[in-house]
């Protein structure tokens, strides 16, 4: 497969986000859109010419002769930085006080794209730690990834598999149509999540 991550100008990258690629076909590679050329070439041809692009965020490390890959899907773009909704939820969840957390990329207008963090308290935690945890996030990820917002709730909207609803949520966050919610086990939690982000809502990092 010749597995790789580029940066937006098709250079090789390491220990940095970029989209995750492939050189050579292999068994599973879509092959096209139905009755939609077009929209198969644009969605994984057009980016690099000859190169087949997945559409994720993805990360490679160096250990030695061991190189680990992790997809990240949904990248934030804070100030030309790239982080992983994926490692801003890593820190966070690390919190004793943190059951669920969510991260999501806004639109911003001096960034480009703010992080806003939505968590949900383990047991019976009382106590708002919005404030510490924006500040673990900066403090290990650096300053420019610390979180513009951080909001507690009591739930996220999940399917009935118990899948995080990602794009339901920016919707909310946002103001957006959050689209269909058929498979949606607690639709009702949306109306937790526009609420926190209203300016009288519930207690948030401004």
């Amino acid at each position: 497969m010749d597995v790789d991550v580029f940066d937006t100008t098709g250079n090789s990258v390491r220990d940095q986000l970029g989209e995750l690629v492939c050189r050579q076909p292999w068994p599973a590679m879509t092959r096209g859109v139905w009755r939609d050329p077009e929209r198969y070439h644009d969605a994984y041809w057009s980016m690099f010419p000859g190169v087949w692009r997945h559409g994720d965020w993805a990360k490679v490390d160096k250990r030695g002769p061991v190189v680990s890959l992790r997809t990240l899907r949904r990248g934030i773009n804070v100030a030309g930085k790239r982080v992983g909704p994926a490692e801003v939820e890593g820190i966070l969840v690390a919190h004793h006080a943190v059951a669920e957390p969510h991260a999501v990329g806004v639109p911003d207008t001096a960034k480009g794209e703010a992080i806003w963090c939505f968590w949900t308290p383990a047991g019976s935690v009382g106590s708002d730690v919005s404030d510490e945890l924006a500040t673990q996030v900066g403090r290990q990820l650096g300053k420019p990834f610390t979180p513009s917002r951080v909001m507690r709730v009591d739930a996220l909207p999940k399917t009935r598999s118990a899948k995080i609803l990602r794009r339901a949520i920016r919707a909310a966050a946002i103001g957006a149509d959050p689209g269909d919610l058929s498979g949606a086990e607690n639709p009702e939690a949306l109306e937790l999540i526009r609420a926190a982000v209203e300016p009288n809502g519930r207690r948030s990092r401004p």
